[in-house]
């Protein structure tokens, strides 16, 4: 099964939030920024000039630039080309081979990651799973995890799911991922507000980030 054509869709508005379980603030000496799977390989499934990408993509660039601003690393996970099936695993009979092309393993010009930013190559569904990620935690002594990118419902909302087993807080920004549907979407966020993790607006998230920076 190859990736579907993602028809576009409204992202889900502040008001339509679910609501959280618990309390918890982003903490600029605390958080990282995560930019998951937003290579062209994925992003080339939306409508570019239509929600939810005109939205997303320029709520993670806002998100990045408040991020880098208040010291917080910026971390990139992203799929490599070329897998064999053994790299490949289960997801090759799920999605196919995976991204064949080298130009689409490259993350989009609007979120071109920095010189300080980091890289991941990313194997699995949750950005955790056969990468450096947690240790990179730890080494910074970070323990927040503000997720974007692409797809909410499967790569993001599992990356909340074991952040929160690697009593890491999640944090999934609303208006910063994006879905094969709106029902995928709040799927997503409702799960992660309901077990794992706190659904918040981009802006919010960004605003805390700035607040702290000003209050340091």
């Amino acid at each position: 099964m190859a990736l579907p054509r993602i028809a576009p869709y409204r992202v889900p508005r502040p008001e339509e939030l679910p609501a959280n379980k618990v309390s918890w603030h982003v903490d600029r000496e605390r958080a990282v920024l995560l930019v998951h799977d937003m290579e062209r390989h994925f992003v080339d499934a939306f409508t570019r000039d239509a929600e939810p990408l005109n939205q997303v993509v320029p709520n993670i660039a806002s998100l990045a630039e408040k991020a880098r601003a208040a010291g917080v690393p910026v971390v990139y996970c992203a799929q490599p080309g070329g897998q064999t099936p053994e790299q490949r695993g289960l997801q090759l009979e799920w999605w196919g081979p995976g991204v064949a092309d080298p130009a689409m393993e490259e993350i989009i010009d609007e979120l071109a990651p920095q010189p300080d930013d980091v890289r991941l190559t990313k194997w699995r569904y949750s950005a955790f799973q056969r990468t450096e990620l947690r240790e990179l935690l730890r080494e910074w002594g970070r323990d927040q995890l503000v997720i974007t990118g692409v797809y909410a419902h499967i790569g993001c909302m599992m990356t909340a799911a074991e952040a929160f087993q690697q009593e890491v807080q999640a944090f999934l920004a609303a208006d910063g991922v994006a879905d094969f549907s709106l029902d995928n979407h709040r799927m997503a966020l409702q799960y992660a507000a309901r077990n794992c993790g706190v659904v918040d607006t981009s802006a919010n998230l960004a605003e805390s980030l700035t607040r702290a920076t000003e209050t340091v």
